[in-house]
């Protein structure tokens, strides 16, 4: 496995990635829209126009964040007359192609400087192996399965000095909507922070020691590379549907519990598609397969998966804003410590609670899977950077600062757990 790391070539910027079909968002803008009401006018002008939604209109008192193409911005404004309109992107293919200019990587060189740009993914691949020979006593890449195109779900196991394999696990996915880029390289901090700290830092070694930790940066492969070669703002995986032209499911409406409830689309060209079934994601069956056989194997303490963005750390349940689970105020607390923790390092607040009543209705999804059927100890899904101001689009200055506050989050659920 090793010996994989001199397979990877050397890679170019991602703004010159781009094959002729990539789409163009030049000349799009993004607005922010506060919801004064039900919301029921700001979706149905979304509706309409098929503008494509960052975040939708829950409820009163939440924003509403709309990407609007040049040809739809008379229609738009008209339409949305009465309403406050917040400029997040003034030209959306500006904004990215100042997200996507990054240096190359270089094989074994995995140090700080990695933080400093996105990637791609195959550097991300790259950098995984190179941390495995690096850190070879205590950390090992593995795959979770692999993707509908046979990409390998690639994360790294770490472990501490009883070796691999015997320790209660604690799991991290990221990047399951494929555009949200800052989940892959908050994860990747934090897999920097357990392997090059691991015997110096107290706090690192006894968490090491303690626990066996799988973490992830890339669960949506398929969809992930497809934000960097094609459609920057792609969420779903690239799945088939049978009588439909459109492509990819959300892999996150498509876990096999609750999985048949509101709060996801029976449409094949909705953002949040369920499927045409549960759990028939090949990504699904992957991952909820590794997760069990990790639970069974040696325990699941703690499941965590990672998006962007909004700023919230939720608790079961998506797929219902009435049920709790038998746990839920030592859940509720622990979510409250994590994010005063995230708001100790650089004073960004997130805010907590359940994922129904947080954010929305989530049916499908693998918190709630993962807290039911695998029946880990804690499960949790967080919402990274930002409330708004640059949304998917987050500049390479705050993946740092990023990786930070939420590793400040992690640290306090591992030092507060039962």
């Amino acid at each position: 496995m090793k010996s994989l790391t001199h397979l990877f070539p050397f890679l170019v910027p991602v703004a010159a990635l781009a094959v002729e079909s990539a789409v163009s968002y030049y000349g799009h803008q993004v607005f922010r829209v506060p919801v004064t009401d039900d919301g029921s006018h700001i979706q149905s002008v979304i509706d309409k126009l098929k503008v494509n939604i960052w975040q939708p209109p829950t409820r009163k008192g939440a924003f509403a964040d709309v990407q609007v193409a040049p040809s739809q911005l008379e229609d738009f404004r008209k339409a949305m007359e009465g309403h406050q309109l917040i400029t997040m992107h003034e030209d959306l293919g500006k904004s990215i192609l100042e997200e996507g200019t990054y240096k190359v990587y270089a094989a074994g060189s995995a140090n700080g400087t990695w933080f400093e740009s996105y990637h791609s993914y195959k550097d991300h691949l790259r950098w995984l192996y190179d941390l495995e020979n690096r850190y070879s006593k205590n950390a090992m890449v593995v795959t979770s399965g692999n993707s509908l195109e046979g990409n390998p779900i690639t994360g790294l196991h770490i472990f501490g000095t009883s070796g691999g394999g015997k320790k209660p696990a604690i799991v991290l996915h990221g990047t399951v909507h494929a555009r949200e880029w800052i989940a892959s390289m908050v994860i990747e901090y934090m897999i920097n922070e357990l392997t090059t700290k691991y015997g110096s830092d107290n706090d690192i070694t006894s968490f090491v020691d303690k626990y066996d930790f799988y973490l992830f940066p890339i669960v949506n492969v398929d969809g992930f590379k497809f934000s960097q070669t094609t459609d920057r703002m792609w969420r779903k995986n690239r799945q088939t549907t049978t009588g439909s032209n459109c492509l990819g499911l959300d892999v996150n409406r498509n876990w096999p519990y609750m999985w048949d409830q509101p709060g996801s689309s029976t449409n094949p060209c909705g953002e949040t598609f369920r499927g045409s079934s549960e759990g028939d994601a090949p990504e699904t069956r992957a991952l909820s397969k590794f997760l069990q056989d990790v639970k069974n194997a040696q325990g699941l303490k703690l499941y965590i998966d990672i998006h962007s963005y909004s700023q919230l750390f939720m608790t079961p349940y998506g797929y219902s804003c009435d049920a709790k689970r038998s746990n839920d105020d030592e859940l509720q607390s622990l979510a409250k410590g994590a994010a005063d923790a995230i708001y100790s390092v650089h004073n960004v607040r997130f805010e907590y609670g359940p994922i129904c009543t947080t954010v929305y209705q989530a049916s499908g999804n693998s918190v709630d899977y993962v807290a039911d059927v695998v029946q880990a100890d804690y499960t949790f899904a967080a919402e990274l950077r930002d409330t708004g101001e640059y949304g998917f689009v987050l500049p390479p200055d705050q993946i740092i600062p990023s990786g930070e506050e939420a590793f400040a989050g992690i640290k306090y659920l591992l030092q507060n757990m039962k």
